[in-house]
């Protein structure tokens, strides 16, 4: 089958701002080449993160490892012992990215994610986020 990651980057937190929600916090991290950033709504209940940590993002179709599509009626439905691309991450999250745009800079586009209301924006060079141009992707975090 295919590759079921979309896109890969390392990237640092460069701020944090968690003045609006008590469990939600808005994380603002730069990639380590400096040409893609995102701005991500995250549980920190559940994934506690501090300014100058480094993150690895995800974005895939599937989280199956052979890159073919879901066939289950939810992707929650895994069988027991099944492995998954979320096997090796530690936050993961299904969504809906609901709309593109020209990015900040020339080249440059920007990505728009729903994750069930925490959302993501994500704004990097045409040629590495062109791939997302699908409806429904899983975003996969670890450190």
């Amino acid at each position: 089958m295919s590759d079921p990651l979309l896109f890969e980057d390392t990237f640092t937190i460069t701020a944090i701002n968690s003045q609006k929600y008590d469990r939600v916090s808005r994380l603002t991290c730069t990639s380590s080449d400096s040409f893609t950033t995102f701005t991500l709504d995250v549980n920190t209940e559940l994934y506690p993160c501090a300014v100058g940590e480094s993150l690895s993002m995800a974005l895939a179709s599937t989280l199956s490892l052979d890159g073919k599509e879901d066939s289950k009626a939810s992707w929650r439905e895994v069988g027991m012992g099944e492995q998954t691309l979320a096997n090796d991450y530690d936050y993961v999250c299904h969504g809906k990215a609901y709309r593109f745009e020209e990015g900040s800079s020339q080249g440059n586009m920007a990505v728009f994610i729903s994750f069930g209301g925490l959302l993501l924006y994500l704004e990097g060079p045409y040629k590495k986020l062109a791939p997302l141009r699908i409806d429904y992707v899983y975003l996969l975090l670890k450190k």
